[in-house]
């Protein structure tokens, strides 16, 4: 925490001390070149030219790439970048990484299905939830190898850059935004109720053989609603636990502006967002509260240095209860047990009760006892009233800086740079865990009229008064980068750049032994001839310590070219072409990313974990047993790729659009392969293995990505349409795995790399003679065996038995994303008004209805799917197998009986915004005023929307609507 103080001090101060020094100089003496392009870029954000989402709307913009900024115009191919700053003007944000998979080609939740990106903020690997939108500059996706090689072995997925704003050579500004908005839940889950639920459950019974548990008295009484203390019918989803929307807060201030000398750029940022649980502790728990401040401080020291200073520290407070609400929600059935006793129900000659009633610390409204059984002696319900409450605390303090050395004085566009970084994050919760008494009614009926004649104590009421800490975590992380570059034209057309820099970083957390590190030399070199002909070379010399020595470093080299072809003389008379060039990257990347552990190259001896063995005399032997064997010519798995890129312009940019095609396979992935070695290799009791760690496995992935941008102005009305996609196919080429397969359809071996297996269903059994003549399911069916109206399934290997061996591909399960991702965006500006929609489509995966709201047997709560089960009246229509009070593991396997597609659209966003008038505004200090209302996932499109919209165990999809207020001083 020190440090953290230092760190927000020096920031406020040298920005406060800045902005005094050069306000009234910088008001006087802007540079004008500068003071045009801001006014440049202004009237673009304003008539919307070329408002193409993921650029940053002028082909001479600067993209952040890997240790450099280039010009947009350069870029080769497998880079893609997004003017978070300019988007922000028409599209608020609340999550750095919101829709990005709409707004980038080639990022789909991953990077051309690959998975584990590296994020880096400012150069450093960082969280992405740990900078707000309103912070952000820009966010560029290197996506090819050649992209991402300067990076070394943990980039080698794919790397997301964000880029902070930073303060500029022009005289103060202070841009103020603020935000209300509400949270909608758009669904829960729908379970029965206790009439329901009881009479499904004596169906299940007497599917089993079994007596009814519950007596059609208990039945009625429970759907009557008499007296639900009694005959409870617990709905986790009322309004008598849950609002029907919650709020979110924020408000950001950014101070911006400087002189030639010196820029700085300060966020301070406030959110909070409440909660939708609305009884007992829970509404002294207001949800989660965040502060974050930012300090971006760049400095001209001479003609020769330059200085940055970034500080960075934000405060996140949850506040909550001890106790899994929405989990509980999921599991707890409606008749389990009465929340609450009330009091005025107790039998006035109930003195024991009455003495319970005293000396309870817990009387919720003056009116009642907390409720429970036996079973049930803690429970959400008492617990969130009476068993304390909890605080998550997050904090988290960023500190880089760099120094730039000019070195022209040796050599003309020669130059140093070095840079670090020392970040620091920790994590606990502090709560307060109280005790406390439930209580279980004995009833009684007189004269019609319900009483509670006995009460059972369980537990007793106690406050320790101590907070407890528990769920501690730190993380710490530091980075080190030094580079020389090299940046000059001669005879105004051969452009010459080169890096050559050492990089590395480290990161430390707790309760992990080794720390995740990365280092590496980078080299880079290339050329362009008049922005016509392009070539780039970069390369790294990555090291990993997860590799025996003399295999713990490899180079890594990528080219890249490119042909601005719409500078050919062939060309010239093509008028319907602005812009048109061509680029291809191949390389070869190392990579420790494939490799789990530390020391797999090294044979392991267990102890601890071996076997115990006697002979005859009865004595127990502690073994010695073998895990793996040694190789110590392990070496790095390597991803090889080869991409090709398109981007141009038409007739006038009112066409833009780019492209790229990847080839991509991830080679020698480290395995322990049982198939290649003799089995002589291993034992399976005591557990012994001589079989050693190698690069054996590969992987295969190919696709494509586009972005598509239509630009017009029709009458008064300035239109941007834009279109961005990404397809990508994976598989799985060499799999040691598929030796334990008996069948060519169980190879996993030229399938997705998300593939998803199972049984084939052919439907639900109709009576007992079809069971007797269908293969033998009692291989997966366990308890009461296979019964009609259970699940069918094919025998794929026509042996008569059904079980493991006839598992078969039934489809992808999108584990790094949906095959294709559509994203399309719609600007539209009128005068002063500014309409934005975004759409975002994935499509291509499937998913599996496993989770208990749909597997429901034995004692499970019931959701409303059971209505279409199995019956002797409904076995020509029912959709769900017959229900048992037994275990169900016939029909709760993985088959395509329970699938189902995951395609679908999304309205992500829709904002309306207004800005006033400058004449209104006068000569007020309020220089610029905004409004906006806008709305997140309003509308989804899907055959299985319900599915997908439901979220079970845990806290409802939310729409979100909000207004906003921006102004500048």
């Amino acid at each position: 925490m020190k440090q953290i103080k230092i760190g927000i001090a020096f920031c406020l101060t040298l920005a406060t001390g800045l902005s005094g020094l050069n306000s009234a100089k910088a008001a006087l003496n802007i540079n004008s070149k500068l003071s045009s392009q801001i006014t440049s870029r202004a009237t673009d954000l304003k008539t919307n030219q070329i408002d193409s989402i993921p650029t940053t709307g002028t082909k001479d913009s600067l993209v952040q790439v890997a240790f450099r900024k280039i010009a947009q115009k350069d870029l080769l191919g497998g880079v893609s970048v997004l003017d978070v700053d300019g988007l922000m003007e028409k599209n608020y944000e609340t999550y750095s990484l919101e829709n990005l998979e709409a707004l980038i080609p080639g990022f789909h939740g991953n990077i051309w299905g690959n998975n584990s990106y590296l994020v880096l903020v400012d150069g450093v690997p960082r969280d992405a939830n740990n900078v707000m939108p309103s912070e952000i500059d820009q966010i560029t996706v290197l996506k090819g190898v050649g992209a991402v090689a300067l990076y070394g072995s943990n980039a080698a997925k794919g790397v997301v850059y964000i880029t902070t704003k930073r303060g500029g050579n022009y005289a103060q500004k202070v841009n103020v935004r603020g935000n209300a908005g509400v949270f909608v839940p758009k669904s829960y889950p729908e379970y029965l109720g206790s009439a329901e639920y009881m009479t499904l459950y004596n169906e299940a019974r007497a599917n089993d053989g079994l007596a009814p548990l519950y007596s059609n008295d208990d039945i009625y009484n429970s759907g009557s609603g008499s007296n639900p203390f009694r005959y409870p019918n617990i709905d986790f989803y009322s309004s008598d636990y849950l609002k029907s929307t919650y709020n979110r807060y924020d408000i950001t201030t950014e101070i911006s502006g400087g002189s030639n000398k010196a820029q700085y750029y300060t966020n301070l940022g406030f959110n909070s967002n409440g909660s939708l649980l609305d009884f007992g502790e829970a509404t002294k728990s207001r949800g989660a509260d965040r502060f974050n401040l930012r300090g971006n401080i760049d400095m001209k020291l001479n003609r020769i240095i330059k200085l940055n200073v970034d500080v960075s520290a934000s405060f996140y407070t949850a506040k909550g209860v001890n106790a899994n609400y929405f989990g509980s929600a999921a599991t707890v059935r409606p008749n389990r047990f009465s929340p609450l006793i009330p009091i005025s129900m107790i039998e006035e000659s109930d003195d024991p009760s009455m003495v319970y009633v005293n000396n309870s610390n817990h009387i919720i409204d003056g009116k009642y006892l907390l409720g429970g059984t036996q079973l049930d002696q803690t429970n959400v319900f008492a617990t969130i009233y009476g068993g304390g409450s909890n605080k998550n605390i997050n904090r988290q303090f960023q500190f880089n800086t760099g120094i730039d050395f000019d070195l022209n004085g040796i050599t003309p566009g020669l130059a140093f740079k070095t840079s670090l970084a020392i970040d620091y994050l920790t994590s606990f919760t502090q709560s307060f865990n109280n005790n406390y008494a439930v209580y279980q009614a004995q009833w009684n009926n007189y004269a019609g009229f319900d009483q509670i004649s006995g009460l059972t104590k369980f537990g007793d009421d106690s406050k320790s008064g101590n907070e407890n800490i528990s769920n501690s975590y730190y993380r710490q992380a530091s980075a080190l980068s030094g580079q020389f570059d090299y940046n000059r034209t001669f005879n105004k057309r051969h452009n010459v750049s080169a890096i050559l820099l050492g990089y590395g970083y480290q990161i430390g957390e707790s309760g992990v032994y080794y720390k995740t590190n990365n280092s590496n030399l980078g080299l880079q070199v290339g050329y362009n001839y008049d922005h016509k002909y392009y070539a780039d070379f970069s390369s790294a010399y990555a090291y990993s310590t997860k590799l025996p020595e003399g295999n713990r470093g490899g180079i890594s080299p990528t080219l890249s070219l490119g042909w601005r072809i719409s500078q050919e003389d062939f060309m010239k008379d093509v008028s319907v072409i602005d812009n048109l060039k061509l680029t291809a990257s191949a390389g070869i990347l190392n990579t420790d990313l494939e490799i789990e552990n530390h020391y797999l190259y090294q044979g392991y001896y267990t102890y601890n974990d071996a076997a115990w063995y006697s002979w005859n005399d009865g004595q127990l032997v502690h073994s010695f047993d073998r895990r793996r064997g040694n190789n110590y010519n392990m070496s790095f798995p390597q991803r090889r790729e080869i991409n090709f890129g398109i981007e141009g312009s038409l007739l006038k940019s009112l066409i833009t659009f780019s492209g790229n095609v990847f080839f991509s396979e991830m080679k020698g992935k480290v395995v322990q392969p049982n198939s290649i070695y003799p089995n002589y290799f291993y034992t399976g009791w005591p557990v012994y293995s001589d079989i050693p760690y190698v690069n054996y496995d590969s992987d295969k992935r190919q696709g494509y990505d586009f972005n598509l941008n239509f630009n017009k102005k029709l009458g008064a009305v300035a239109w941007t349409l834009g279109f961005n996609g990404t397809y990508y196919e994976t598989e799985a080429d060499i799999r040691v795995g598929d030796s334990q397969y008996e069948f060519a359809y169980q190879n996993r071996s030229g399938r997705p790399l998300d593939a998803i297996f199972g049984l084939q269903s052919d439907g639900l059994f109709m009576d007992q003679p079809e069971i007797d003549n269908s293969p033998s399911q009692s291989a997966i069916a366990s308890g009461g065996g296979v019964k009609p109206g259970d699940i069918k399934y094919i025998d794929q290997n026509e042996d008569g038995i059904i079980d493991s061996r006839d598992e078969v591909y039934l489809g992808r399960g999108g584990r790094y994303g949906s095959p294709f991702t559509l994203g399309i965006n719609l600007t539209a500006k009128w005068k002063n008004f500014t309409f934005y929609a975004l759409g975002a489509g994935r499509m291509g995966a499937k998913a599996m209805k496993n989770s208990n709201y749909f597997w429901v047997d034995g004692e499970d709560k019931y959701s409303v799917v059971v209505r279409d089960r199995w019956t002797e009246d409904t076995k020509t229509t029912a959709t769900f197998p017959r229900l048992t009070a037994a275990n169900s593991d016939n029909n709760y396997y993985s088959s395509d009986f329970w699938m189902y597609s995951t395609d679908r659209f999304d309205l992500a966003k829709v904002q309306i915004s207004y800005q006033l008038p400058k004449a209104l505004l006068g000569k007020s200090f309020i220089k610029d005023l905004g409004v906006y209302v806008n709305g997140f996932n309003l509308l989804t499109v899907a055959k299985e929307k319900d599915i997908l919209e439901l979220n079970v165990g845990s806290a409802p999809q939310n729409r979100f609507y909000n207004l906003g207020v921006k102004a500048m001083f």
